[in-house]
């Protein structure tokens, strides 16, 4: 059974970042890019939409405190919203706040250059859900009912 190239996979945001994720800045609109001549000309930029869900996309840079490569711990996500999602956690540092993410899903990808590649994933969310706890951390949500999954490999 073949699945087709760009199929995003529903994934479940404590199987996904078991220590949870911060967000670094703040979201901000995914625009399509402008070249020199359409800025000079006065053209408007424009925001990308998804083409398959036909959703505005809004982008933000997230660290994934349990990626032990350095290179790997921050990237962005893509959030598929009509309207600019807007994070339910305050700031623990200036600009940085614990998230937790609604409507996650994984896209695989090949990332990487030459014989250095490796697999990846482009992840996307529809938004922000209140984090459980105040820590943010499955360990300490699961520690409260008792039981722990451990993540897959």
């Amino acid at each position: 059974m073949a699945i087709d190239k760009g199929h995003r996979f529903g994934i479940d945001f404590d199987d996904a970042f078991p220590q949870g994720l911060v967000m670094v800045g703040e979201v901000s609109p995914d625009n399509e890019y402008q070249s020199r001549e359409d800025r000079s000309a006065g053209r408007p930029t424009r925001q990308r939409v998804d083409e398959v869900t036909g959703k505005r996309q809004w982008k933000v840079m997230v660290t994934d405190p349990a990626e032990t490569k350095a290179k790997r711990a921050s990237f962005e996500i893509t959030f598929l919203a009509d309207v600019q999602p807007v994070p339910t956690t305050s700031e623990v540092l200036p600009g940085m706040r614990p998230v937790e993410l609604e409507g996650l899903t994984a896209e695989p990808r090949v990332a990487g250059q030459g014989e250095f590649k490796y697999q990846s994933y482009a992840f996307r969310a529809t938004g922000f859900r209140a984090v459980a706890g105040g820590s943010g951390t499955k360990t300490a949500r699961s520690a409260s009912s008792g039981s722990e999954s451990p993540k897959a490999a």
